[in-house]
């Protein structure tokens, strides 16, 4: 068929006019056989399959709505269908052991914050054990944290510091070699902190009660909350994103079907579910996804408690915020992969549960969302714009999915409704950096199984004025070639192309403003002007 195609444009060429070749309308008239012939056809496959992933994301926010909905109207949150009684501080017999963990590794600016928020933790001493698993390469580092530990284990707290030779299993293996320790095998439950969280003193009295009460339930998930929101403009808009997975996906999860994904932090287990499950596994970057998934499986109830609330912070470095953003996206497709079989052979749980884990938690959530973004905004409406035979409705497809986003700013972080126009961008922007993350997880590549490790600063920048950080020597506009994205860029320039075609021949000034403005977006990601620029 492709070589039928390539002789007829061939004759064709030659035949134009006689023996005289009209280079221009030659050129011009191969595009449109091209165009036809080839690229109309595909463009237009690729939209039927952006319509059927629309639909299903359309189906599923309209049925996420509906269960908010009915949660706002009966009054009653997940949370509180379940018995939860206040703990006496004077029945110490009733308060059981708990251990708590805080994986480190070279997390200079904030350790101390987070072990100074777990040692304050209003729980008998006798019966709490916080464990600090560091994993640092940095020797000053590691001689800090151990002397920060047996600073707090001078004043009474129970607190044991524990190093590795090497990093076997990264945060998984640490928090797994963390519970093979004597002293851990005799608590109940574990809460895990990541080194930039800082829990209330209350949080064991308010989680707690939800395990000692209720022996289905294996995980009490609290809220995250950030301390540097307000940083700049990325963390205003991470803040959104985050927001609406709390306040909407993990709620209704909780609500419907007892069941989310750990968020690796921020959150107490009851430990025997865990090891009902097999303990924590290094087998991708998402080992808190991988443990709720078997732990689900096994029949365990999960609760989300949106009012015990966690603070923590937001890379504020757009370079940072897309590392995180990669093990994010490919860790979960790359468990999806490993354990779908798995899903659909379990005989513990409904059907209807497994059903939620493998369309609306794995595929819709984790795959379908970001990849229709990036396939429909920056491939399938970009080339109608180059294909007169294709007649699609661009600027409707663009305002609706600025309506939907605004309704899930406007519930979940109404104070950013002003950023919603930016946050499409934004969104749309990271979608192909996701797109891809979420083909190596599928693929199981040797890139979906890197880990790095989010930086964090603390409040370093606000005790640092003067500091490298901020010194004119680091200017915004400096360009570093490791900060330079060629892919953002490439698409980019693609789409300002397409805007000023779209500009000079089909009128259409809607679409070409939405154009320009996407190519301004990706060209500042592609630059790295977006967030706060630090040193390497």
């Amino acid at each position: 068929m492709a070589n039928n195609i390539s002789v007829n444009l061939a004759m064709e060429w030659l035949m134009m006019e006689g023996s005289t070749v009209d280079i221009g309308g030659g050129i011009m008239h191969v595009w449109g056989v091209i165009r036809a012939s080839i690229l109309a056809p595909m463009v237009l496959v690729c939209l039927c399959v952006c319509l059927v992933m629309s639909a299903m994301l359309l189906l599923e926010w309209v049925y996420m709505g509906a269960v908010l909905i009915y949660v706002k109207l009966i009054g009653k949150r997940s949370h509180e269908r379940y018995k939860w009684e206040a703990m006496e501080e004077d029945e110490e017999s009733g308060f059981p052991m708990v251990l708590v963990q805080i994986p480190l590794y070279n997390e200079r600016e904030v350790y101390k914050l987070c072990i100074d928020a777990v040692c304050k933790l209003t729980w008998p001493v006798d019966r709490l054990i916080i464990q600090v698993l560091d994993d640092s390469s940095d020797t000053l580092i590691k001689d800090m944290i151990e002397k920060e530990c047996v600073r707090w284990g001078e004043e009474g707290v129970n607190i044991r510091y524990q190093s590795r030779e090497t990093r076997r299993g990264f945060k998984a293996g640490a928090l797994e070699e963390g519970m093979e320790c004597e002293y851990a095998k005799h608590c109940e439950h574990v809460a895990v902190f990541d080194s930039d969280f800082q829990p209330q003193p209350d949080f064991l009295l308010r989680a707690i009660p939800y395990l000692i009460h209720n022996p289905q339930i294996a995980l009490v998930q609290a809220r995250h909350t950030f301390v540097n929101a307000d940083e700049c403009l990325l963390t205003r808009l991470q803040e959104m994103n985050i927001n609406y997975h709390f306040m909407a996906e993990q709620e209704v999860g909780s609500t419907v079907y007892s069941f989310f994904g750990f968020n690796g932090t921020a959150g107490i287990w009851r430990i025997a579910a865990i090891n009902e499950a097999g303990g924590w596994k290094d087998r991708t970057t998402v080992e808190d996804m991988d443990l709720s998934v078997r732990v689900g499986l096994k029949g365990w109830k999960f609760v989300y408690v949106g009012t015990i609330e966690v603070k923590s912070e937001l890379p504020g470095a757009f370079k940072a915020f897309r590392s995180q953003q990669y093990r994010w996206f490919s860790g979960p497709t790359d468990l999806f992969r490993q354990t779908a079989i798995d899903i659909v052979k379990n005989k513990e749980v409904s059907f209807w549960k497994k059903l939620h884990m493998i369309y609306s938690f794995f595929l819709v959530r984790k795959t379908t969302g970001h990849t229709c973004i990036f396939l429909y905004f920056h491939v399938v409406l970009p080339l109608a714009v180059l294909i007169p035979e294709l007649d699609i409705k661009i600027g409707a497809a663009v305002f609706s999915s600025c309506i939907f986003t605004a309704i899930n700013a406007l519930f979940t972080t109404p104070r950013s409704l002003h950023l919603v126009v930016m946050y499409v961008f934004f969104e749309c922007g990271m979608s192909f950096h996701r797109t891809k993350a979420i083909i190596t997880g599928l693929l199981g590549t040797k890139s979906a199984g890197e880990w790095l490790v989010t930086a964090k600063l603390g409040d370093s920048i606000n005790k640092k004025p003067h500091n490298k950080l901020t010194s004119p020597c680091h200017s915004r506009f400096k360009l570093h070639t490791d900060r330079i994205l060629v892919a953002e860029l490439g698409f980019a320039a693609f789409l300002f192309i397409c805007g000023y075609y779209d500009f000079i021949h089909r009128k259409d000034y809607y679409y070409c403003i939405y154009l320009f403005l996407q190519a301004i977006t990706l060209t500042l990601m592609g630059f790295g002007f977006i967030g706060r620029i630090l040193p390497d």
